[in-house]
């Protein structure tokens, strides 16, 4: 058992990862100091549920738009290189914003471009990466792979948003600066990996087949197609983020402070789990437990919104962040275990667009309907219908419920 639990550890004596595992830290940083005071300055400008949601919507649509090209870039061209060209435009994006934050003029759009720029470069490099992991270990360490780097991502989470509501007290310029300065340093990082994948094959022509593989691929494999849908129908409707900036002002009452520990909490959550997983990888029952998971999560999401206590409204978002680990535990073992490296950019892609579609689409929807009819019923809303989503999908995809093992022998 002690041989077994320290084994995950070793993924870290391979030097790419270390750099991989650094980059994904300090973008997560940038991320979610960035996400924080792109909030509460949009929440300050406008006063808008709808206006919180439509930076979900700016973030998630040049993902959606691009998801074929991208694809197909990652599986063209190097994929270090890729990431480190997304990691700089991101960098001089968060440079403009600070602009912005110093110098605008109250207009709320030019703040949605720098979104749309800052999610079109995040949609180049998150195939890259994804197809990138794989390439680095070897696979019967790919579990404890994927969730290391799931915790050193929802560690910067956990550290980013409590970091970014304290030095949102200087300005949000300062937030926009440190982001800047951790988005380039992530670059040279991921320009450093020394690895080298194996020859990439010569480029086929851009034909609708070759862009469209990646969905092809997944909707040839119902545990894959299954395991995808069920997590981005489920965020999507459970997903309470974009609304956070009123529950820590009007609901709550705890300032920009409270909305940086609100934040990070789901991060936490996940760290904890995540931690749990590469230490104790997840070995039979996989496809129940993300179900199980799936639920858990919408019922947590179903108290916060009900919550009016601060140390409750944070357990229930620590929660809903363990049990959504479990689900992109299980959900990236699945896709990028038992996808073919040379197709791996384009599924990671189709993959991409899917997790896009359930948190920055469902911030859009999450601040559409609370517009409507207020920002408590439409949380407790979506976590009772997330719930339900979970019994829907163990029944619509029986192959996923009875799925046993992570991977497949190969």
């Amino acid at each position: 058992m002690l041989a077994r639990a320290t084994s995950g550890w070793i993924v870290f004596r391979n030097g790419d990862f270390r750099l991989f595992g650094a980059a994904r830290f300090l973008t997560g940083l940038a991320y979610q100091m960035q996400a924080v005071a792109l909030g509460w300055f949009v929440y300050d400008l406008t006063r808008s549920a709808l206006a919180l949601g439509l930076v979900g919507l700016a973030s998630f649509l040049p993902a959606m738009l691009s998801a074929l090209v991208t694809g197909h870039v990652a599986d063209t061209y190097d994929r270090r290189l890729v990431a480190a060209a997304a990691f700089g435009v991101q960098a001089a994006a968060s440079l403009a914003l600070l602009g912005v934050a110093e110098f605008g003029t109250g207009a709320v759009w030019p703040v949605y471009a720098l979104v749309i720029l800052v999610g079109t470069a995040r949609a180049f490099a998150n195939p890259a990466l994804q197809a990138l992991l794989p390439t680095l270990v070897p696979r019967d360490l790919f579990g404890p792979a994927i969730a290391w780097n799931s915790s050193l991502w929802q560690s910067a989470s956990v550290l980013g948003p409590a970091l970014g509501g304290f030095l949102y007290a200087l300005g949000p310029a300062v937030v926009f600066g440190g982001a800047a300065v951790s988005f380039a340093l992530a670059g040279g990082l991921i320009a450093a990996v020394r690895f080298r994948p194996a020859r990439l094959p010569e480029r086929p022509p851009v034909t609708w087949a070759t862009l469209s593989a990646g969905l092809s691929y997944i909707w040839a494999q119902p545990v894959v197609l299954g395991a995808i849908s069920l997590d981005l129908v489920a965020v999507l409707l459970g997903g309470a983020t974009a609304l956070l900036p009123i529950f820590a002002a009007e609901v709550l009452h705890v300032g920009p402070l409270g909305l940086g520990a609100l934040r990070s909490m789901p991060a936490a959550g996940a760290v904890v789990m995540a931690i749990l997983l590469a230490t104790w990888p997840l070995q039979r029952k996989a496809g129940a437990r993300m179900l199980q998971a799936v639920a858990v999560f919408g019922l947590a999401i179903t108290v916060f919104g009900l919550s009016r206590s601060l140390p409750l409204s944070m357990a229930c978002l620590f929660v809903t962040g363990a049990a959504d680990m479990i689900s992109v535990y299980v959900r990236q073992s699945f896709v990028q275990g038992e996808t073919p490296d040379a197709m791996r950019g384009r599924v990671s892609a189709v993959n991409t667009v899917f997790i896009g579609a359930s948190n920055e689409l469902g911030e859009f929807e999450s601040g559409t309907l609370a517009a409507l009819i207020g920002a408590v019923p439409a949380v407790v809303a979506g976590g009772l219908a997330t719930m339900l989503v979970a019994l829907l999908w163990g029944r619509l995809f029986p192959a996923l419920r009875a799925r046993d093992r992570l991977l497949t022998e190969r």
